[in-house]
């Protein structure tokens, strides 16, 4: 079992990542079904919860069915912070994380996210604001550094425990690399092997298998691993992992009659979140992912992107089931997908 202050958790834990655009309610749902055992809501900013922006409030969102989830802001002001935080207070998360790894320059150069590495005594700073406003458990999400000449995480990680965190998410890669090149983990392992570190730490970057999965869970010997673009039109990851773990065996792709249930699921909790236009509008993205695999699909996928009923979309998603009914999807290789780019922040 790991332990998040008093959230207890299965051995070797699965998080769904905090996505800007991504990781809503809808979404959460389907994750959540096919077994994550953690997630977060898609990260708020500290400033337009105080301004009482529509957006970032509607963000607040969480239900009984997701726990347990914790909810995550970023800034780069104490005071706003800390305001943030009594705000996130009353709507009762298990957990609040803060964001310091967002790289993108609308959130890391003004401050905030991962531009917060560039300055770890503000980081400090920040961490306690927000300890100190809420009752809540507090845990950071970050990076290994701004660039490869401030690989600092050794450092963070202590002095943000001493601040009084409960746990550690690290992206293995620095600012500057955005999403770019390969994650790297040494970093992070060695975080999880200081004698002096005592909370979990929790891995993230580049799992899109089962088999990474258990590899990097011996090799590094993370609490636990933090999935996110792997999991962008493909839930199953999370037991696939999990039955992997346990049985040291790959699960089968899912199947057609699945993926098309879980496009059905998703599309209505996200009508029923946002309303039928952006509903809608919002799942075309998801789509090409679900469906991924089937031959010649284009013109269903371009029917899909381009009606504006629900009832219609449920209609071609059940003419696609029986069009492509008896055909075996092949299992490919998760399209790890900088998802800023099709989701701006």
């Amino acid at each position: 079992m790991v332990l998040i202050d008093k959230i207890e958790l299965p051995d070797f834990p699965l998080f769904l990542a905090p996505m800007e655009d991504v990781s809503d309610p809808p979404f959460r749902a389907v994750c959540k079904d096919n077994g994550a055992d953690f997630m977060y809501t898609e990260f708020i900013s500290s400033e337009g919860l105080i301004r009482d922006a529509i957006k970032s409030r509607h963000k607040l969102d969480i239900f009984d069915y997701e726990r347990p989830i914790g909810i995550q802001i970023f800034g780069g002001d104490e005071d706003s912070l800390a305001l943030a935080a009594k705000i996130v207070d009353v709507t009762n998360p298990d957990l609040l994380d803060i964001n310091f790894g967002c790289p993108v320059k609308k959130v890391a150069c003004r401050g905030a996210g991962a531009g917060v590495l560039k300055d770890i005594d503000l980081m400090v700073r920040l961490t306690s604001a927000v300890v100190k406003a809420t009752r809540l458990p507090v845990t950071v999400k970050t990076r290994l550094g701004w660039d490869d000449n401030s690989l600092n995480i050794e450092e963070v990680a202590e002095r943000l425990q001493d601040c009084g965190i409960k746990a550690l998410a690290i992206h293995g890669r620095t600012r500057s690399q955005m999403y770019k090149g390969e994650a790297d983990w040494s970093l992070i392992a060695k975080v999880k092997n200081n004698p002096r570190i005592k909370i979990p730490i929790i891995g993230n970057g580049d799992i899109d298998s089962p088999q990474k999965a258990v590899e990097y869970k011996n090799r590094y010997g993370v609490d636990g691993i933090m999935i996110g673009r792997a999991a962008i039109g493909y839930p199953w990851i999370f037991r696939e992992i999990k039955h992997f773990v346990a049985k040291g065996e790959l699960l089968p792709s899912p199947s057609l009659e699945e993926r098309v249930a879980v496009s059905k699921k998703h599309l209505r909790k996200s009508v029923e979140w946002k309303g039928p236009i952006v509903g809608i509008n919002e799942m075309r993205r998801h789509y090409a992912n679900y469906l991924k695999g089937l031959p010649n699909i284009k013109e269903f996928r371009n029917r899909l992107v381009t009606i504006k009923e629900m009832e219609e979309v449920e209609y071609v998603l059940d003419e696609i089931k029986k069009h492509y009914e008896g055909i075996e999807i092949a299992r490919s290789p998760i399209e790890l997908i900088d998802y800023h780019e099709k989701c701006p922040v």
